[in-house]
């Protein structure tokens, strides 16, 4: 949890990358103390927060909440923005308001809700709004065989992701050629054999839903965000490199800017956020829209635009002028090593 008291405001635990969060935040206004509970007492995030508080471990749906609310009443917290039961949060606002505790939701709770499942925020989703690959969702081993058919015919090659998934966790693209050995001794990653994923499912009956897809084989762009409730105030596009190690650029593509303005509108996405696009043979296609800062926020901030203080901004009805982009700047990040316990 993170919490801005003074301000104070706190982050409940699950945001991998906050520290990049606290420490734009501490830039722009160094009044603001930031307060983060988290369950393992080793948190990276404990390093950028003023203070910093072990949470109960297990604590899950509205127990959760209760704590917290007893937490910010504790440490007259202003503003939480949470991370885990986010949906639970957007839902009980309510709750924390009667108390005086602002809760920063990205988006209403069915949003929330849709955005964790790619095959229904996919199919559900307009081509007028942002156009995504073309994917078949799938459950059953007879389905998965047909989906295979059917987009073979009209693609080169094809991947599977589970739909519901984070972190790009079950990501594969779809090998004719090479069997899992080879994989292995020649360090090909994230590729699976066909032949060997259909033998894998062979005794299923029923699987979790899969999306079978077209392969974006083009560059990747990670779009840093900033809205008020639907009106997008700044989104600093990343472009990857198609090689790792090479960096990336802050570009300033139009059909990708164009599909934020829409999907931010449509969604009525709030406060920070972070939307992936991928390249494939017909333009830019809409990966997925992460409710939460980015692993490659920092880098984003790099672009001459501190995100995390027109997040803040939002809060405090500070008038907020469109920043200027540094666009082309050829950027990366280095890590760098930390004590965790002393």
């Amino acid at each position: 949890m993170c919490i801005y008291k003074q301000c104070v405001y706190g982050l409940t635990k699950r945001f991998s990358t906050i520290s990049s969060v606290l420490n734009q935040l501490k830039q722009a206004d160094p009044s603001i103390c930031l307060i983060v509970t988290h369950t393992h007492q080793t948190a990276s995030a404990f390093l950028a927060a003023d203070e910093y508080y072990l949470e109960p471990a297990g604590l899950t749906g509205m127990a959760y909440l209760d704590w917290c609310l007893a937490f910010c009443r504790q440490h007259r917290i202003d503003t939480i923005w949470p991370a885990k039961e986010a949906i639970l949060f957007a839902q009980q606002q309510a709750m924390f308001q009667a108390q005086g505790v602002n809760v920063v939701s990205v988006a209403e709770p069915d949003v929330l809700r849709l955005l964790q499942n790619k095959a229904e925020f996919y199919q559900t989703l307009s081509p007028s709004i942002a156009e995504t690959m073309d994917f078949i969702a799938v459950n059953t081993p007879s389905a998965f065989a047909a989906a295979v058919t059917e987009l073979s015919a009209k693609h080169k090659t094809l991947c599977v992701k589970p739909s519901v998934s984070v972190f790009g966790l079950g990501f594969r693209i779809l090998d004719n050629h090479h069997v899992s050995i080879e994989h292995l001794l020649k360090g090909i990653e994230y590729h699976i054999p066909l032949s060997e994923l259909q033998q894998g499912m062979a005794n299923i009956e029923h699987f979790n839903t899969l999306l079978v897809m077209e392969h974006l084989s083009g560059h990747e762009w990670s779009v840093d965000c900033v809205a008020e409730h639907g009106r997008l105030l700044c989104a600093v596009q990343r472009q990857k490199s198609l090689h790792a190690g090479h960096g990336q650029i802050i570009d300033n593509n139009d059909a990708i800017h164009q599909m934020v303005l829409r999907l931010t509108a449509y969604y009525r996405l709030n406060s920070i956020f972070n939307i992936q696009f991928k390249l494939g043979v017909n333009g830019p296609r809409l990966l997925e829209i992460n409710p939460r800062p980015s692993g490659g926020f920092g880098m984003a901030c790099l672009a001459g635009v501190n995100l995390a203080q027109l997040a803040w901004q939002t809060l405090t009805g500070v008038a907020i002028e469109a920043p200027a982009i540094r666009y082309g700047l050829k950027i990366s990040e280095v890590k760098t090593p930390v004590v965790l316990v002393n």
